[in-house]
This record gives C-alpha cells, structure tokens and sequence, in this order.
C-alpha cells in the first residue's frame, strides 16, 4: 500500500471512530445528539440488555464521555462514614468494551458543595477529550488536564459551576468560570448579589495544552445555565448565555447574549426582566428558541429581535392520565413560582420540536418553533421493576400535596458501600418539580429523558402527535431508590451509558 494510500486509510478510520464517540457532556456536536440509534428497551433492575455494569466506591453525577474506547467520568474521593458535604474527586478511566478500570487520578480543590446535590455537585461537569487530551473539571475549585493515558497535563485552580457543560473549540476548553465560592457548609449564599463585573459568573477558554487563559467572556452567565456550542448558517460558531436565577446572582441585565467563540466577545444582548437562564438554548435556522416565563419565544439570531412569542400555559392541549385511562383535555395552568415554567435544564430542541418538562406537573410538553403549537403529554412519575414482578407505574395524585416528593420508594441516598451521601432532602423525590433536571438527549429517531430516580422515557421525537403513542418504552437505571442519577444518557457505538450513585452502566451489545 503506498503511504498516501495508508494515510488517508488511518485518517479515515480516527473520523469513523469520532463520528460514534460521545466526547463532551452535550455530544458531538454540542446538541446533545447523535444519528446512530440506541437501545430503547432495557431494564438494569432485571439485568436485561445490560452490557456490562461496575460498583463504583462512592457518589458521583456526571454524563459518561466517551472517546476511543475509553469511558471517562468522575466520583468523590470515598468518605469513611456518612457525609454531607465533600471536596476532593477522582477522574476515571474505564474501558468502553468491558468496564475495566485503565486508570483513576485524584482531583482535590478547596470549596466543599453539597453531596449528590440534585441541582450538581463537585462531580457533576462531564469531562472533554480532543482524542489527545482529556479534561476533568472538579467544581469545588479545580481543573486538570491529562493524556488519554492519565498522565498530568496541566491543572488550574479555577472555581467553577456544577452545571457546566464543558466542550472542546478550536484547540480551547471552555467551561463556566466562577468567582464567588460556595459558604461552609456547601450552599451558595444571596450576599453577592451586587457584586461588581469582576464578580460575575463568565464562560471562559482555556488553551487546552498549556490550561492558559485564552479568552473570558464579560458579558456575564446564570451558573446554572447548560451551555450548547452552536453554528450559524454562515459558519460563525455562538453559543447563546443566559443571566438571571435563583440565589440572587450578580450578572445583569437578566436576559440572553449571543457570543462568538472565537474570542468570547459578545454580538448582542436582549435584556428580558424576571428573567430564568437555567435551561439550554438551541438554535434552528438562525433563530435561538427558549422559554421566558409562560412564554416560548424565538430571537433572530442576527438582529436579537424577538420574531415569534408562544404561550405554554394557556389553553393547552394535554394527553391526561384520568381514572386509568387517557383523554384530551385544554387546560391553563397559570404562572408558576419566581418565573419558572419549565423544570431546570429539562429542554432540549430537536428538529423543530423543542422538548421540556413542566415546572408543576408531570407533562412532556412540546412546542413546533415553526409553526408555535404546543401540546403536552402527562408522564407518569416513577417506574419501580423488580425481577419475578409485574411492572409498577406511579402517576401523580393531584389530592396529594407536593408532586415531586410522589414515589413508589424514596431515593435512599446510599452510596454502594451503604453510607448515606447527601445534604438536600429533594435529592430523594421523584426528580419532577424544583430540581436542576438531567438534560435529555438523542440517539436516532428516540429522545432519552432520564429523572432522579432513574426512571427512563423513551419518546418518538419526530411523532405526528404527542401522545402515548409516542413513548416507546419506559426503562430503568437500577432498582427504584437505589438508583440516583443526574447525568444525560451519553451514547457510542450503539450502546447506551449511565452513572448513577452506586454504578457506571453500558446497555446495549
């Protein structure tokens, strides 16, 4: 074989391996999808389609990345009795085929957070790997870059945002940069809510060989916005930010500004009051669509003017759950608190169907960005399997207060080991109401909505109709309150992964 010949062989074959990679926490493309189709049925109660599975030591959160046969995720240091609050983290390394552990390094940083939080934790920002490199981001206050072999690159002792979704551009880490720190006990506090730029949360780049700052943006980001890189028809490539959310953040005005990744400097911005950043933003035909307040609204992305305004709370269809039997009923939910409709990070736009779970009630809703129709399909809230046992669903009560703490068995908050690992009392509902959700992803024709309790929703994105028709299957990350999770479902080569509290899961063969 001559050597050009070979060369583009090689070449040919590294692109193949990447195109089924899942090498960043929103996928290969940055939105959280990918073409080639995923298992639909499984159960990790049962063991059936599971791969394989590992223990792991202790609590951890993060989406699984996957890149030349290597799974790389995070986990706490393991604590020695019952804990709350923890710090220090250990990247792994697992092969993609079996499980086997290839390498662990041990990440530590200065700011404790909350355990198994059900908004993020120290562990929750999934890793980011080039093929080259792979870079592990510890939120309490740490940043190391390694080889795909675990040998230490750099580390940069940067505080940054449980729900960051890290990603790799143009030889540069960009991740969400935090300034002011959590208090001691983990939570973060409202006493810098008038704090200088010089305070604001900000996206920012690294160079990825060296961890030297590259760029910071200044027009300021909500921590708990989920970050989507993007593409504008003209092959500029953005990403939207978004300002404003609980805890009193300092960045202003509220509202969203399209920034260029180049350089991180900021195209425009539209102040939206009340405004709530912490979901994603996806972009279609150079309109940004996104939710504000009991509206949808999509924006040009070249002017920042807002073309289409839908409702998501008046007159809405919805496919209820009645009695033991499904019928179609128009209701108006109304405003729900503090300028939340939709649950946090619950969205994702795909094809002109932007997904999102209700703040208030368990609905799938949908909105058509082209056409502005919504419609909502009532969920049930939880799945428990157990083998030798009927399947058991539980659908909300509306005579029963608080939905989201509605569950056939309360999240025990155990790690593998029997020790309880968190501080927050919601982490043990049903993942539905006031939480930062697991966003959803896709493999093919199917969008994959993980909750808290790791109850899986297999759904027909593209479906004439949002209806019962449209939930393929309705699956489990392990038994029910044991099985804990906040991470996306990632997906490579035509399996399916997962992190729970107690496990790292491949489904699929």
């Amino acid at each position: 074989m001559k050597p050009t010949t070979l060369l583009l062989s090689c070449l040919a074959c590294v692109l193949f391996a990447s195109a089924q990679d899942w090498p960043q926490g929103a996928g290969p493309d940055g939105n959280l999808r990918v073409k080639k189709k995923a298992p639909i049925v499984w159960s990790v109660a049962r063991n059936e389609n599971v791969n394989w599975k590992i223990t792991l030591p202790e609590t951890g959160q993060n989406t699984p990345t996957i890149f030349n046969n290597k799974v790389f995720f995070s986990t706490y240091q393991p604590f020695d009795s019952d804990a709350t609050i923890g710090s220090d983290i250990i990247a792994w390394c697992c092969d993609e085929k079996t499980g086997k552990v290839i390498w662990k390094r041990p990440i530590p940083a200065r700011y404790n957070l909350r355990l198994s939080g059900c908004f993020s934790d120290s562990t929750s920002p999934p890793a980011a790997t080039d093929g080259q490199y792979v870079v592990f981001v510890n939120a309490s206050g740490a940043i190391e870059c390694f080889t795909l072999d675990g040998k230490p690159v750099w580390r940069q002792e940067f505080l940054s945002v449980g729900r960051t979704l890290p990603f790799i551009h143009d030889g540069k880490f960009v991740f969400t940069r935090q300034h002011y720190p959590p208090d001691s006990s983990g939570k973060f506090p409202h006493k810098y809510k008038d704090s200088a730029r010089e305070m604001w949360t900000q996206l920012q780049a690294l160079n990825l060989k060296t961890g030297k700052i590259m760029w910071t943006t200044d027009c300021g980001v909500n921590m708990g916005m989920a970050m989507l890189p993007q593409k504008l028809k003209s092959g500029r490539d953005v990403i939207v930010t978004g300002r404003g959310g609980g805890h009193g953040p300092p960045e202003k005005p509220l509202g969203i500004s399209l920034v260029d990744l180049a350089d991180g400097s900021t195209l425009w911005t539209l102040p939206l009051d009340n405004f709530n950043a912490t979901q994603t933003f996806g972009i279609r035909d150079d309109l940004v669509h996104f939710f504000y307040g009991t509206n949808h609204l999509s924006v040009d992305c070249h002017t920042g003017e807002i073309t289409r305004k839908t409702s998501i709370s008046e007159n809405v269809s919805v496919r209820v759950w009645n009695n033991g039997h499904r019928i179609t009923s128009v209701k108006s939910p109304g405003k729900s608190g503090r300028g939340r409709n939709i649950t946090q990070t619950s969205n994702l736009l795909v094809g002109p169907w932007h997904y999102f779970r209700h703040y208030k009630l368990p609905w799938l809703g949908r909105v058509n960005v082209d056409s502005g129709s919504i419609n909502y399909l009532e969920l049930p809230l939880q799945l428990s399997r157990v083998p030798g046992e009927d399947d058991i669903l539980l659908w909300h009560d509306p005579e029963s207060p608080k939905m989201e703490s509605q569950t056939i068995v309360p999240n025990e908050m155990k790690n593998s080991r029997g020790l309880v690992v968190f501080d927050d009392k919601r982490s043990t509902g049903n993942g539905w109401g006031h939480i930062g959700s697991p966003s959803p992803s896709v493999a093919g024709k199917y969008l994959y909505l993980p909750t808290m309790t790791g109850t899986v929703y297999v759904i027909d994105w593209n479906a004439e109709t949002l209806d019962e028709t449209a939930v393929i299957a309705i699956n489990d990350l392990g038994p029910a309150g044991r099985s804990y999770q906040r991470g996306s479902l990632s997906f490579a080569n035509g399996k399916i992964f997962a992190h729970t509290i107690q496990e790292l899961i491949c489904i699929g063969y």
